[in-house]
């Protein structure tokens, strides 16, 4: 018998003024079907999840950890210990770069919580692997909220690209464009 031993990353926690990134856990399984229950959240993202299409995507965003040292975290909002999305980053085989994300439900949207989390995930990438030349987010065209985040943190269009069966807006910040966005960024994710 051939065995392999897989060695997964450690998913470090990452804090913010406003928020706690760290690695997801089982017990976030209701509060994920909650928030991806909403049609207005998930119009962007591949509609409604049910519980246990929830629970592997879960698994997938471990996962990518485990494969690629890269992966989301859980957000939780630190003054109110609920959890409120999920973000970091994400990489595939074909995928344009390792990406940017930000899932956050509805009732936290407008607060700045995607460019905090964002920002976060952006520092913590570029600071572990310094060989990384840019960071990018693959965006359907129509999700114009997310266009703005990804505009707010100091990324350009950089094409589209056909991914999962639709064309997708990449758009990009290369590590030098990101130490200057990231000084007109407050600590909150906000623009000065």
């Amino acid at each position: 018998m051939i065995t392999t031993k897989v060695t997964g990353s450690t998913i470090p926690t990452l804090t913010t003024d406003r928020l706690l990134l760290r690695p997801l856990a089982n017990g976030d399984v209701p509060g994920f079907v909650e928030i991806w229950s909403d049609p207005e959240f998930t119009r962007h993202i591949g509609g409604w999840h049910d519980p246990d299409g929830v629970w592997h995507a879960m698994a997938a965003n471990i996962g990518c950890w485990a494969l690629t040292g890269v992966g989301p975290w859980a957000v939780v909002e630190r003054p109110t210990g609920d959890l409120v999305g999920r973000a970091g980053l994400w990489t595939e085989p074909g995928w344009p770069g390792i990406e940017v994300v930000w899932f956050l439900r509805r009732d936290r949207w407008g607060r700045g919580y995607a460019r905090e989390a964002a920002a976060a995930a952006i520092d913590w990438v570029l600071a572990e692997r310094p060989d990384l030349t840019e960071i990018v987010s693959v965006i359907l065209p129509a999700n114009i909220a997310s266009v703005r985040v990804a505009r707010r943190l100091g990324m350009t269009r950089t094409r589209l690209q056909a991914l999962h069966g639709a064309e997708h807006a990449v758009y990009a910040i290369s590590r030098a464009d990101w130490s200057v966005a990231r000084t007109r960024l407050s600590p909150r994710g906000t623009d000065r």
